[in-house]
Order: structure tokens, then sequence, then C-alpha cells
């Protein structure tokens, strides 16, 4: 027979209020309170890594400012290789650069030819064939002002003459020598690239020849 909550007694009453709230409070802690705690233990296991994260970096700030300077040092350095030894075959820019320097001494660069480019494990040796005449001594000053260049030029099979017998220095064509023109000379030239351009150099085969 049922009875309602009135008809019970004082002791009862209570009981049931007491019964009714730890029910409550087990119903909140399963539903509400568990899931808050878990996210709160999760928020704070992700704060603790983080702490810990950021303890680690703070390690390296004193560090930050050598490591800027020794990657500014590098970004200079790449580019002063990439100036000596280029990454790409500019065949136009280094005939123009020579021709500079011919015309800065005083001598007439006649002719140049591109001969086989020779691919090494790092770089590939670019070689040119030039015929020059001149004064003796802006012959010599050319030279000098090549040798002197950033980019790396070596020369070699030099070989020199007097105007009066050109056939001599092995050049291709002779000309009409000015007055103060007294030697001719034939020589190699050889540049160089970067290795990964080598293929690109076989593709487009070699320069026209003047």
């Amino acid at each position: 027979m049922a009875t309602n909550f009135s008809e019970l007694s004082g002791i009862k009453q209570w009981g049931a209020v007491i019964a009714g709230g730890a029910v409550l409070t087990a119903a909140l802690y399963f539903t509400v309170f568990k899931s808050q705690s878990e996210q709160n233990a999760a928020a704070q296991h992700a704060l603790a890594d983080k702490i810990r994260e950021n303890n680690e970096l703070e390690s390296y700030r004193p560090k930050l400012k050598l490591m800027e300077q020794q990657v500014a040092e590098l970004k200079q350095q790449l580019e002063i290789e990439a100036r000596i030894v280029p990454d790409e075959k500019q065949v136009d820019e280094f005939i123009t650069m020579m021709g500079g320097e011919a015309t800065k001494a005083g001598v007439e660069l006649r002719r140049y030819k591109a001969l086989d480019v020779k691919s090494q494990q790092y770089y590939s040796e670019v070689p040119f064939q030039l015929d020059l005449d001149g004064p003796y001594y802006s012959m010599l000053n050319f030279f000098d002002r090549v040798s002197k260049l950033e980019r790396i030029v070596n020369i070699g099979n030099l070989v020199v003459s007097t105007t009066r017998s050109p056939s001599g220095a092995k050049v291709k064509n002779t000309y009409q020598y000015a007055p103060n023109e007294s030697v001719v000379a034939s020589f190699t030239a050889t540049t160089y690239f970067s290795h990964d351009q080598a293929s690109a150099a076989t593709k487009s085969g070699k320069p026209g020849s003047k």
C-alpha cells in the first residue's frame, strides 16, 4: 500500500530526504562533476606540458642572437659562393665579363669558342677558347685583371706571338692590327658552374662561336 511522504514519521522523512540527496549527488557526480573533473585534469595536464615546453625553449633564448648571426653569415657565404661558382650556366654573362675586362685593359677580344663541358662530382668545368691582341703591357694588364676577378677563371694553353707573325699564336684569324698593337694571344679560359646544371648544359649543347 502506497504511503504519502506526509504520513511518514519525522525520522523517516529526514531519511528519505537524505537518501534522495545522496541519489541526486551521485547522479550529478557521474553526469556533470566527473566530466568536468576529467576536463579540468586534461587541461591541467596540457598546461603542465606547455609550461615544460616553454621552459625547454627558454633555455635557447640566450643562443637566439648567436643563431641569427650564424644564419646571416651562412647566407652571406652562400651569396659569395654563388658569385664565385654560379649555379647557372650563364655563358653570355661570362663572355660579357671577359669582354669588359679586355676593354678596360685596352686589348681586343677577337674570338671565343665554347669547348666541351667537363662534369665533376660537385661542379662543371666550362672551358672557352679565346683570341686576343693588343699592346704588350695591356695584355699583361688583362690577365692580371682576370686573375683578380671574384669569379673563378683559370687560364691555360696560353700561346703568344707578335702581330707580324700572328700564326705563331695559333689564332684562327688575322686582322688589321693598330700600330700600337704588338702581340696576339690564344688561350683557354675555364670557368665553373654548380654540378646540378650539367644536365642543362648537355641539353643546350655548345654555344656558337665568333
